[in-house]
């Protein structure tokens, strides 16, 4: 695994005021100081009839505000590859913006990656996490055939995007099919051991 970063992103809900640009520059400054990240620059916009626009450029990457007053919100979104996670910004823009609701969302960026399990269910969303693509083609015929290395269960094959068989229950799979196959010609014989009888 090659781990470049941590990323968070911050969406405050139901913002009760609309805030000044000067405010968004002094929380950049005063997250920077507590994540212990350098800011090489600065820049925004103040868009027409509404909303703005911040990022900062830092030495560890960056950080950005993004605001949308007809619906109350404000977004926040924090990529570093310092030494202090950027989640620590949570903690002073909760203080410092007055909201009623707050998503956080947080990503670990590194070489893995999730892949979206088909059989996810309403309400709850399932993948299966990627620690390296083999083989990708899509064959003749129109498949696309993919072949993963899964965290959970080794080297998988997928058919359109659905996971056929995978090195780890490999065995329970063939020792089903062996043994049903088993019981069959088991039965088979049974019967013409009767009729022999």
């Amino acid at each position: 695994m090659v781990k470049v970063g941590e990323h968070i992103t911050i969406d405050f809900l139901g913002v009760k005021k609309d805030y000044s640009p000067s405010f968004y520059e002094k929380v950049i400054y005063k997250i920077a100081k507590s994540a212990k990240v350098q800011i090489l620059n600065v820049n925004s916009h103040k868009f027409e009839p509404q909303g703005f626009t911040l990022v900062a450029l830092l030495s560890e990457s960056h950080m950005s505000f993004h605001t949308f007053p007809e619906k109350r919100v404000i977004s926040f979104d924090f990529f570093t590859c310092g030494k202090v996670h950027p989640k620590i910004a949570l903690k002073i823009l909760r203080k410092e913006i007055q909201h009623e609701r707050i998503v956080t969302k947080s990503f670990d960026r590194n070489s893995i990656s999730l892949y979206d399990d088909i059989y996810s269910t309403p309400g709850q969303k399932k993948y299966y996490v990627v620690k390296d693509v083999l083989e990708r083609i899509t064959t003749k015929v129109g498949q696309y055939v993919e072949v993963l290395n899964l965290e959970e269960f080794g080297h998988a094959l997928f058919i359109d995007h659905e996971i056929q068989v995978a090195e780890k229950d490999e065995k329970i799979y063939s020792s089903s099919f062996f043994k049903s196959s088993y019981d069959l010609s088991k039965k088979k014989f049974q019967c013409c051991h009767y009729w022999r009888g």
